[in-house]
């Protein structure tokens, strides 16, 4: 049995960061909204204060529970500066990359439906990189709030298709692995597919 290279180091480097940078960027996501959502905890800090015989305005336990999430979010901002150089290395590997893939023309309808939802992807994250950093920069782009508003909204709403995307791909890659493309898996791990 022969194996031949089906994924070049580059492209595999690419795939696993991105799915680190895209995993962080969906876990603060979801701990902002979830166990360090601003309302939730300002009621928590509200209550147990209260207990303590201790009052404060809704407004001072709004500001403390962001002060707590604070340092968590740096991390989507991290995140998404790395999310941006992978952008980047993706458009490159676009041109430079050697891989091995199969012309779009020769797939199977659904391994097109499949190769479709990897432009998504990159649509997305395209998309996600350059709203991220237009709320993010928003003073220095003098962008006005209601502009501001309507990037967050869309931001937020595409966020969504990542939670539809990583279980779908995970799940497809593993059926795929079982089914009929044995060893994609590993092959995205160590660039090698098995030739008989």
């Amino acid at each position: 049995m022969e194996f031949k290279m089906r994924y070049t180091r580059s492209f595999r480097i690419w795939h696993w960061l991105n799915a680190i940078v895209i995993l962080g960027l969906v876990a603060t996501v979801l701990l902002r909204k979830g166990f360090l959502s601003y309302r939730t905890n300002s009621e928590i800090i509200m209550t147990k204060l209260s207990e303590m015989g201790v009052d404060i305005f809704k407004e001072d336990a709004v500001v403390i529970a962001k002060a707590i999430r604070a340092p968590m979010w740096e991390w989507h901002i991290i995140f998404g500066y790395a999310l941006a150089f992978l952008v980047v290395y993706r458009i490159a590997l676009m041109f430079f990359d050697k891989s091995k893939r199969d012309s779009f023309a020769s797939l199977e309808l659904h391994k097109k439906g499949v190769k479709i939802s990897y432009y998504i992807l990159y649509a997305a994250l395209v998309f996600m990189t350059l709203s991220g950093f237009s709320i993010y920069l928003k003073e220095e782009l003098v962008l006005a709030e209601e502009t501001v508003k309507s990037i967050k909204e869309l931001h937020e709403l595409v966020y969504n298709y990542f939670l539809i995307f990583i279980p779908l791909h995970i799940a497809g890659v593993v059926v795929a692995d079982i089914r009929d493309e044995h060893g994609i898996t590993s092959t995205m791990i160590n660039g090698k597919t098995k030739e008989n």
